[in-house]
């Protein structure tokens, strides 16, 4: 008997399919496509540039270095590479907490004062005097930066359906690409404040972005919408037509969950989340330490500091095209953990070549082909993590802790690029290249056991009873419930019905 799909007849049964989410709606004025296009209007715009002030006040760090920073404040390359540390670890510590704050709090409210206090401590960097107080606004910093990119994925996919996910995630991470380029460029032209107020250029850097950023968490208060059922931005129909779609795309919980500690629980103990994290940190730390490191790496390829920044530019430039272009891809044609394993492996290669080269133009190629091998990944990561994992709740612990501990690894790679091994720092892209071989056997591994798990499911091995059958030899391990409707409910993503994206 197939439980899934064929509940026992009776004159009281259940209907099979899930009520209509605000069933007295009409909806047929509702254009999808054009919907669909006034989400992304209203939505990605401005989380995009928010995550691009975010990406720059993190990793500026690295463009001002090349302006004195170390000998104004009196600080030794191990110092520096301390100060770099401490961000990722306050970052980290607070993502799980934030998001499952950010699911019972409006998204306008709880995003824009992280914004607001993370600028302020952007802004008073600028104008610490040593090493100590540098530290101690980079933990500030991180403890405040640490809700908005987990955060807005997990918002994000509240909205789209599981094959709309994951070029959106894309166009949003590919601010971090754009924010390396801008951030050379602006780190350039801030460079000639040199001396203006009695300040050097480093601490210009520090306190114009961050009052960028200050002003920009202002306006988030009125730009920034919150949850789909409760949009100010949308019509009655058109949020009842958003919440239909994720509905039918597998996310029962789109209409509203009550946060219990056991969703929680199930996202802790859910072997998915562990491979994930396994994954992500297989690109992520290498995405901070070719972040931070880079403006260093091409300045010790000959080129000067503001040369050194320029080049950066073009290898942003390049990464954002790649990001883009994989999470269309995709979206389109699945098989999100093919795309994981075919970047990195270009990225494998150009680390391979990083760590070979002693030649500057040959290891300037090179980085090209480690941006594309990195960047890409890690949207395509948090959309596979994302479309794998359904309840409200869950998804939101599960994006956060495969997001946090990738970053608690980015202070394994503030410190791996040491100013004694320069300029060709093999002990930095050779820990490098370990983990994106990290990344590819965990992605290889969560592609096999989805794959297995779903023939699983198709052989009905993982069928649950429905309805009240009176059988004491029937199995139960799988669970007994009153409709189809329940089991989605309790089981979620276990659901038997529910199938995993590749």
């Amino acid at each position: 008997m197939d439980t899934k799909t064929s509940p026992p007849e009776s004159d009281n049964a259940t209907p099979v399919q899930p009520p209509v989410y605000n069933a007295d709606m009409d909806t047929s004025g509702v254009d999808e496509r054009k919907l669909v296009r006034k989400l992304d209007l209203a939505l990605i715009p401005w989380l995009s540039l928010l995550y691009l002030l975010s990406f720059l006040d993190r990793t500026s760090i690295g463009n001002a270095k090349l302006y004195n920073l170390e000998a104004d404040l009196h600080m030794t390359d191990d110092q520096y590479l301390i100060s770099l540390t401490v961000f990722f670890f306050s970052y980290a510590i607070f993502e799980v907490p934030s998001n499952v704050f950010l699911k019972r709090l409006r998204p306008s409210i709880w995003l824009s004062f992280l914004m607001l206090l993370w600028g302020v401590m952007m802004t008073v960097q600028g104008l610490v005097h040593n090493f100590g107080g540098l530290v101690g606004m980079r933990w500030m910093l991180g403890t405040f930066e640490a809700g908005l990119f987990p955060g807005v994925n997990y918002y994000l996919s509240c909205w789209y359906k599981r094959s709309e996910f994951g070029i959106r995630a894309a166009i949003f991470f590919s601010a971090a690409t754009v924010s390396g380029a801008f951030g050379g460029l602006l780190a350039a032209a801030i460079s000639n404040m040199e001396g203006v107020g009695g300040k050097p250029a480093w601490a210009w850097i520090f306190i114009l972005e961050g009052l960028a950023t200050v002003l920009a968490g202002a306006a988030s208060f009125w730009i920034i919408q919150d949850f789909p059922d409760t949009a100010k931005f949308l019509t009655e129909a058109e949020r009842t037509v958003v919440i239909r779609r994720l509905q039918s795309d597998d996310q029962f919980s789109a209409a509203g969950e009550n946060l219990k500690w056991k969703y929680i629980w199930k996202s802790l103990l859910d072997w998915k989340t562990w491979v994930g994290m396994a994954i992500y940190v297989g690109a992520d730390m290498p995405l901070y330490a070719f972040s931070l490191f880079l403006p260093s790496i091409i300045n010790q390829l000959g080129f000067k500091a503001t040369p050194a920044n320029l080049l950066t530019v073009p290898v942003y430039f390049f990464a954002c095209c790649m990001t883009c272009l994989v999470g269309f891809l995709a979206d389109r044609y699945g098989h999100r953990g093919y795309f994981n394993v075919g970047f990195l492996c270009i990225g494998c290669a150009g680390y391979i070549i990083l760590v070979a080269s002693r030649n500057a133009a040959l290891s300037y190629f090179a980085v090209y082909m480690a941006a594309a091998g990195i960047y890409p990944v890690i949207p395509n990561t948090i959309a596979w993590v994302s479309n794998n994992v359904e309840g409200s709740y869950k998804r939101s612990v599960s994006l956060a802790m495969v997001i946090s501990f990738g970053n608690i690894n980015g202070a394994v790679s503030s410190n791996v690029y040491r100013a004694k091994d320069k300029p060709w720092y093999p002990l930095g892209h050779g820990l490098v290249l370990m983990y994106i071989m990290f990344g590819i056997i965990a992605s290889l591994s969560y592609h096999f056991i989805l794959r297995a798990e779903n023939a699983r499911r198709d052989r009905g091995e993982r069928d649950e009873i429905i309805g009240k059958i009176d059988d004491s030899d029937m199995n139960e391990k799988n669970g007994r419930f009153d409709t189809i409707q329940d089991a989605k409910r309790e089981k979620g993503d276990e659901w038997s019905g529910y199938r995993y994206i590749l």
